[in-house]
């Protein structure tokens, strides 16, 4: 399910991720409530999504959460796509805010992708919001802000690091998805990945017993054996991994190798 960021109203979406005029907390009916917030409710609402997924996300759901209607809410949240956006925002407080260090822009940039990885593997919710409209919170810019740091470390031009900025983050993104994907996806399917492939691999051997020939590349890849591995530290406890987030854990470190290489290139001029 993927779903757009910034459908609500314009001012008033605005207005509440940057605090601009947010209205003063009240008790609500008679007796000591707790006082309700936004931020209160945002917290509620990012909790919810972390443990039961966006499709669990309503105001009513948030309302139950804090023990109060869904009613008392829109005094401080307009609706559920307010509320995305600010989820959206808050959780992005948690990305890297780091100096350059000139001297390892590479470790820098190591650094910030991998804490950008777990960041979204912690809330896999925020890999349904759609990148093509921006929410335009100041959390989202501080951590853009952050990248386009690291990168002028490079000296490299402006026009390029545009585009190096639209490679990396939808790279861990799409790493991310990979590694959340894996985890979900035995208790959501009911069976293990073992199981899966045992079964699959059995049947597409005996229904498609020229496999080798029909697909010559990837076999040939297959045949040559595990590829050697790319300069680097191994993730910590990659060993007790299950298989698919290993591999897709690995896939994200040689990747973004591949990437840096990429940069170093540039750097030094060379095709």
């Amino acid at each position: 399910m993927v779903v757009f960021a910034g459908q609500g109203d314009p001012r008033r979406s605005l207005s509440l991720l940057w605090r601009a005029d947010a209205p003063p907390p009240t008790r609500g009916g008679p007796g000591p409530k707790p006082r309700l917030s936004v931020d209160a409710i945002v917290a509620a609402a990012v909790a919810l999504a972390d443990e039961e997924g966006m499709g669990a996300l309503s105001m009513r759901a948030v309302g139950d959460r804090l023990g109060r209607t869904a009613m008392a809410l829109y005094t401080y949240v307009p609706g559920k796509s307010e509320l995305l956006d600010l989820m959206y925002d808050a959780v992005h407080a948690e990305l890297p805010v780091r100096d350059p260090d000139s001297g390892d822009w590479r470790g820098a940039l190591t650094a910030w992708a991998g804490e950008v990885l777990e960041f979204y593997v912690r809330h896999p919710w925020v890999l349904q919001v759609s990148q093509a409209r921006p929410v335009l919170g100041p959390h989202e810019y501080a951590g853009l802000d952050t990248l386009v740091t690291l990168l002028r470390a490079t000296g490299l031009k402006a026009a390029l690091l545009r585009r190096l900025v639209g490679t990396l983050f939808p790279f861990v993104r799409g790493s991310a998805q990979a590694v959340a994907d894996a985890r979900l996806a035995a208790a959501a399917t009911g069976s293990s990945d073992e199981e899966w492939w045992a079964a699959r691999s059995a049947a597409l051997l005996e229904l498609v017993p020229d496999f080798a020939a029909r697909f010559p590349a990837v076999s040939g890849l297959e045949a040559e054996g595990p590829v050697e591995p790319y300069p680097g530290a191994v993730p910590e406890g990659a060993e007790a991994m299950p298989y698919p987030e290993r591999e897709a854990r690995e896939t994200f470190r040689v990747g973004l190798g591949v990437l840096l290489d990429g940069i170093e290139a540039a750097r030094a001029g060379r095709p």
